[in-house]
């Protein structure tokens, strides 16, 4: 009923007073709480079970105890350092803390917008002291007035006869409820890039290790090559292979060095504070395991993220919007109204009979505005349609973002196998071109090649590992997991 009377008053034109009148009395006894279309969660657009194939077989074979978004950051991340190190970044992040303080200001915008549905009352005092000259006078003798009075008031108090403040209070109230949900997904985001970043300077710390064992290696090598250069038993290629291979293994300590320095810059960038050196990791062997994650049905996930938390209620928000717009086709009554005191003389302004009142409603009726109304709820619907697309947009994000993490956990298992088989494999090779390379049997050449497959298969090794790690911390945070 109140979407025809409203589409009939917006093609009204001015000169059809009594449908007008008709209109706005039919409306008020309806009992119009508000025009705003009725809100109906959208569809997600994504497929109702995870992708399935050859590249997700491991993760139905790894249930979990609960949701990501049931599992807090305290028991997800069980190593002692990092659980440091995620507390001095919640308590020191300057973007966290610009989350925080959008809530404070959002709250604090609902309330204005909320304030507006009653009355605003104010005390006021005043006192006038004016002279009419002669020419003026009604009496034709020049004359001083005086006037005095205290009274309360409020002026300019909207009946929401058709819900326009409502409608705007209820899209601050969500506007408030997505900024909270902000943070939330800022604080997610915050505590698996500390995890990141500290799993990363691990990682680096074991391959500058592992650099300069090699270093060190190849340089007993090269010593060793050296005395036998200078007793004629070997040849100068050997010698400088040798050389080639410890300079080698130079350039990645200074680079892997370098890498470290950074990786503490930017450990120290998102915790916000200096690191103290206690709560830096030693190597990537020495970070405990973190805890299995199962996927759950995307339903379940998908409402759990708080960015698509996020996104629904700005939804809403506009949604809301829609019937503060529709509701500026219709009579804005307005009332200022006050009682107090007043009097010509000060000593009889707290005397009987100088009580005095005033009371003067308005009422604002569009009746032309160029097309402004019609093109506000334009813009308003509009608006809706764009967050509605915004919307099921993130919810393929999210979607994607969570597949791809299980595509990753699916095969990452069968990478550290085989790359801890060819690391097992590579060290063996490298002993045994040693042996040979001693006895004589073969040349140094060789033992180059093997300890350099060695080598990249010890860094590829830590590289799975760390990818292994990465992985789980990507699937807390692409599962909305619980702060």
């Amino acid at each position: 009923m109140k979407a025809i009377i409203l589409k009939r008053l917006t093609n009204l034109q001015a000169g059809k007073p009594a449908i007008l009148i008709l209109t706005v009395i039919v409306l008020a006894l309806t009992g119009c709480a508000g025009m705003a279309p009725k809100y109906t969660r959208p569809e997600a657009p994504v497929p109702s079970q995870w992708p399935n194939g050859p590249a997700y077989k491991d993760n139905a074979a790894a249930p979990a105890e609960k949701a990501a978004a049931d599992i807090r950051w305290q028991d997800f991340f069980i190593n002692g350092q990092l659980q440091k190190l995620v507390s001095l970044a919640l308590e020191n992040n300057r973007d966290l803390r610009i989350a925080a303080l959008n809530i404070e200001r959002s709250r604090a915008l609902y309330q204005i917008q909320r304030a507006d549905l009653l009355p605003t009352v104010n005390a006021a005092a005043s006192g006038i002291e004016q002279r009419i000259p002669a020419g003026l006078s009604s009496t034709g003798r020049s004359m001083t007035v005086h006037q005095y009075s205290v009274g309360l008031g409020f002026s300019a108090y909207e009946l929401d006869l058709f819900g326009r403040v409502r409608s705007l209070k209820d899209q601050a109230l969500e506007e408030f409820f997505a900024t909270e949900e902000a943070r939330r997904s800022a604080q997610i985001s915050l505590i698996a890039e500390v995890a990141g970043n500290y799993l990363t300077l691990a990682a680096d710390k074991e391959r500058l290790k592992i650099a300069q064992d090699t270093f060190e290696s190849q340089q007993a090598s090269y010593n060793l090559t050296k005395r036998r250069f200078e007793a004629g038993a070997s040849s100068e290629l050997d010698l400088r292979q040798a050389q080639t291979s410890v300079d080698s293994a130079r350039v990645d300590i200074a680079r892997f060095t370098s890498q470290i320095a950074q990786d503490e810059n930017a450990l120290a960038l998102v915790v916000g504070s200096p690191v103290p050196p206690d709560l830096l990791p030693a190597g990537l062997s020495a970070v405990s395991a973190l805890k299995e994650l199962g996927a759950g049905l995307p339903s379940d996930v998908l409402q759990s993220r708080p960015d698509i938390m996020q996104s629904e209620h700005l939804l809403k928000a506009a949604n809301a919007n829609i019937g503060a717009a529709r509701a500026a086709f219709f009579p804005r009554i307005a009332l200022t109204a006050s009682v107090g005191l007043s009097s010509d003389q000060l000593s009889g302004l707290f005397k009987g009979g100088a009580g005095a009142w005033s009371f003067a409603p308005q009422i604002t009726l569009p009746i032309f505005d160029t097309g402004r109304n019609r093109a506000n709820l334009k813009v308003s619907e509009v608006d809706r349609d764009i967050f509605l697309a915004q919307y099921e947009k993130s919810i393929q994000s999210a979607f994607r973002e969570v597949a791809d993490a299980l595509a990753q956990r699916g095969t990452l298992g069968d990478q550290l196998e085989a790359q801890q088989s060819l690391t097992d494999a590579t060290a063996r090779s490298y002993f045994l071109s040693q042996a040979r390379y001693r006895s004589g049997i073969a040349s140094y050449l060789d033992v180059l090649d093997s300890q350099r497959s060695l080598y990249g298969a010890q860094q590829g090794l830590i590289s799975v590992r760390l990818s292994r790690l990465l992985n789980l911390v990507t699937l807390y945070k692409v599962l909305g997991g619980g702060v």
